[in-house]
This record gives structure tokens, C-alpha cells and sequence, in this order.
């Protein structure tokens, strides 16, 4: 479904990515770890059409999208859901949830019912602005936002950040069920037991370069992952 191969993305004079290859199946959950600074917000934003790989390419579906536009990539069936959440303060739930339907046109109020059944939380608090919602239901309208545009490929950047243990699971579960309903997902996180608990395939990135890459089983018990990611002497 989606093909990275020798992406180099830079910032001005910076070379922030220094030509990542990787691949998403459909049906995947594929799973990005790395620490801080690692390179894995700026791959995101490669994939979400923020910022333009220099050299290399970017493929979805078998169609070129290198230099596509934010605007281009939810109308081809990409969603991100962006570090930080990035919800509509001053706009109520029900706002944000018609602004992810806005490469759409007709009526999506059906649309908005489907993502009351699965975030029950947010019909309760559909008028109250995002602003006082709790991190765990911003970033759960961050993410039926993002749902909202019916992608085939979801991004996540930071899924679990700033979330408590409980929230977090809740989280997971939510993504889980998402690619049970037939969603591909790509996830970025510090969290790698959670992540590789979910995902069928991972990557490790480091300093702007994807190092290696194994199914989620294989990750979580590599002494390189359980190392750094873990906590665990290698």
C-alpha cells in the first residue's frame, strides 16, 4: 500500500531524514519507534504531504505522491492524527469532527453517528468545546477527526504522549479496532511495548536513518529494542 525508497528530507541546510526505505501492507499495523529527535515526526510529515521528501520517493497504492499536498493526501485515502492532538480549541466536538469531512461533499451526519458508536464519550460531550476535554478525549477526537475522511491509510504520531496507563490502553484498543474494520495504520511511538504488542511489522529509526526492521513478535524480544526501548541491559 504505501512505499518509502531513499527518502531524504531537509530542512533548509539540515538533513533530517537521510534516506529511509520501508513498506505498509494493507491490513498492517506497522509501527515506528525511535526517541526523541529520531527523524519519526518529520517522516510523518513526508507521508502527509507537510513536507516534501528532496530526493527519493513516496508511493501509495502504486501512485507517485512525493510532492502531493496535505489537501491531496486525505483526498487519496490518508489520514494523520498529528502529534499534540491538534484539535480545534474553540470549536465543540461536533465542529471538529465536520472539519475532518472537509475534502467530502453531501451529508456525513451519518459519518459523525459512526464515530459516536465508537467513541461513545464524544456524543456525551458534542457540544463542549475541545478545550475542556480531557487529553484522552482530544486525542480520541483527534483521532475520529481524522476517521472522519474515511482513510484507508491512518498516520499516528504520538498516540499514547502525555496519556495516563489507563487512557493509554484504551487508546490502543480504539487503534486495534480501527484496523480490525479493515484501516491500515502506521503508528509512531515511544511506547514500544504497547506498539509492538499491536503491530504485525516494526522499524527502528536513529538519527534520521530507519536501522533495521522485524515483525512486532521478533522486536519485542530483540536485546537492541529491549535495550534502549525496554529499560532491559542488552
Amino acid at each position: 500500500m504505501l512505499k518509502v525508497e531513499n527518502a531524504v528530507v531537509r530542512y533548509g541546510a539540515i538533513e533530517a531524514l537521510h534516506g529511509i526505505s520501508f513498506e505498509v501492507n494493507e491490513g498492517e499495523v506497522v509501527t515506528l519507534l525511535g526517541a526523541n529527535g529520531a527523524g519519526k515526526s518529520t517522516t510523518l510529515r513526508m507521508l502527509s504531504g507537510l513536507h516534501s521528501a528532496s530526493s527519493g520517493s513516496v508511493a501509495f497504492e502504486g501512485q507517485d505522491i512525493t510532492h502531493s499536498k496535505p489537501h491531496d493526501m486525505v483526498s487519496r485515502g490518508i489520514g494523520l492524527v498529528p502529534e499534540g492532538r491538534r484539535i480545534f480549541p474553540q470549536m465543540t466536538v461536533e465542529e471538529n469532527l465536520e472539519m475532518g469531512a472537509f475534502a467530502r461533499s453531501g451529508s456525513f451526519q451519518g459519518e459523525i453517528e459512526e464515530q459516536y458508536a465508537k467513541f461513545p464519550i464524544l456524543k456525551e460531550r458534542r457540544k463542549q468545546l475541545g478545550a475542556n476535554l480531557s487529553g484522552g478525549e482530544q486525542q480520541m477526537l483527534a483521532i475520529a477527526r481524522a476517521l472522519m475522511g474515511k482513510p484507508r491509510l491512518l498516520l499516528l504520531d504520538e498516540p499514547s504522549m502525555g496519556l495516563a496507563p489507563m487512557i493509554i490502553e484504551q487508546i490502543f484498543e480504539i487503534i486495534g479496532q480501527i484496523r480490525a474494520a479493515g484501516t491500515t495504520v502506521f503508528v509512531v511511538e515511544q511506547n514500544a511495548t504497547q506498539a509492538l504488542q499491536l503491530a504485525d511489522r516494526g522499524y527502528v529509526m536513529e538519527n534520521g536513518k530507519i536501522v533495521f526492521g522485524d515483525s512486532a513478535k521478533n522486536l519485542l524480544v530483540d536485546p537492541r529494542v529491549r535495550a534502549v526501548y525496554l529499560g532491559e541491559s542488552a
